[in-house]
């Protein structure tokens, strides 16, 4: 039962570290819409670069400083 209840806190902060969702700008009040739509571009190029992190197969101990390579490139690019 003990083990039973371990695991289950597990699962549970597993999913609780990658529940953090998109910022949806429909969703908020209206003078906040700007920043709201400014924060969600923000993601979805951290979220690329992970998935590049990912698809490469960066070690971790070297993946902040790829995340952050990445970052600057593409805005950079913009």
């Amino acid at each position: 039962m003990k083990s039973f209840i371990f695991i289950g806190a597990i699962a549970l902060l597993a999913t609780a570290a990658h529940a953090q969702t998109l910022v949806d700008p429909n969703k908020v009040a209206p003078e906040y819409r700007e920043a709201a739509e400014k924060r969600r571009a923000e993601q979805l190029r951290q979220r690329e670069c992970a998935l590049k992190a990912d698809l490469e197969k960066v070690l971790p101990r070297d993946r902040t400083a790829f995340l952050n390579h990445c970052l600057e490139t593409m805005a950079a690019k913009q």
